[in-house]
């Protein structure tokens, strides 16, 4: 196998963030924001969160752990997946993501607040 193959990255940015303003029924989808992050590694994976906005100071040090050869999927609106941490909704917003160990970044979010709903996913930028 090929060394110089990186199996990940252990800073990775979001630069797009939003979470938009839920609408509907009681039951109905809800709009949302994911990270999906991918430990291919045989090590456990400390996860710090940095969440960077416009016209505000930053939320730091949002601390969670990965499990080794594990991929979970972060809600970003629910702050029990951000140890009580709520990212405000209708605000623009980025993200660091810091690791200890190399792991793999996507964005997805969610967006009902139309008839037509609408779904995006993007790979984050893996920083140094």
């Amino acid at each position: 196998m090929n060394n110089s193959f990186r199996q990940g990255a252990r800073v990775w940015y979001i630069p797009d963030g939003y979470l938009p303003t839920p609408t509907g029924e009681p039951g109905a989808l809800i709009s949302h924001e994911a990270v999906c992050l991918l430990n291919v590694t045989r090590q456990t994976a400390n996860v710090t969160l940095t969440v960077f906005f416009e016209d505000r100071e930053p939320i730091r040090d949002i601390r969670f752990t990965l499990g080794a050869e594990r991929t979970w999927h972060v809600r970003l609106d629910k702050p029990e997946a951000l140890g009580g941490v709520e990212i405000p909704r209708g605000v623009p917003y980025a993200l660091r993501v810091e690791c200890d160990v190399p792991v793999i970044v996507q964005h997805s979010r969610m967006d009902v607040s139309q008839p037509s709903l609408a779904l995006f996913t993007t790979m984050g930028w893996p920083g140094e």
